[in-house]
C-alpha cells in the first residue's frame, strides 16, 4: 500500500466517524451531512488526482447519478420497517436488498435506452 492510499483511507474514515458522532447528538445534522455525496465527491477527487482525465471523471459522475436514484427507496424503507418494529439488521438487509434489485432494474432499463454507464 502506498502512502497516498493510506492518506485517502484515513481521510475517508475520519469523515465517516465524524458523521456518526454528529448523528448521535444531532440526528438531523448528521443526516444532512451524510446526504451530501461525500463518497462520490471523494471518489471524483481521488480519480482526478490520479488521472487528470476529464472524460473518465465525467463518466464516473454520470454513473454515480444514475446509480444514486435506485438508492432513494432504501432511505424510505428502512425507517418504515424500524418504526413498525422490525429489527435493525432485518431492516438494513431489506433496504440493501431492495437497492440491489433496483440497481439491476436501473442497469437493464438504461441498457434498453442505450444509455452507457
Amino acid at each position: 500500500m502506498t502512502g497516498a492510499f493510506l492518506v485517502r483511507v484515513l481521510i475517508s474514515a475520519v469523515i465517516i466517524a465524524l458523521i456518526a458522532l454528529i448523528g448521535r447528538r444531532w440526528p438531523g445534522l448528521g443526516g444532512v451531512i451524510a446526504s451530501v455525496p461525500l463518497v462520490s465527491t471523494l471518489g471524483m477527487i481521488w480519480l482526478w488526482h490520479d488521472t487528470q482525465d476529464r472524460e473518465l471523471v465525467a463518466s464516473y459522475a454520470t454513473a454515480a447519478f444514475w446509480y444514486f436514484l435506485p438508492t432513494i427507496p432504501m432511505f424510505l424503507l428502512i425507517p418504515a420497517l424500524l418504526r413498525n418494529g422490525t429489527s435493525f439488521w432485518v431492516s438494513l438487509a431489506a433496504g440493501l436488498g431492495l437497492t440491489v434489485i433496483l440497481y439491476l432494474l436501473t442497469a437493464a432499463l438504461l441498457a434498453r435506452f442505450d444509455v452507457r454507464i
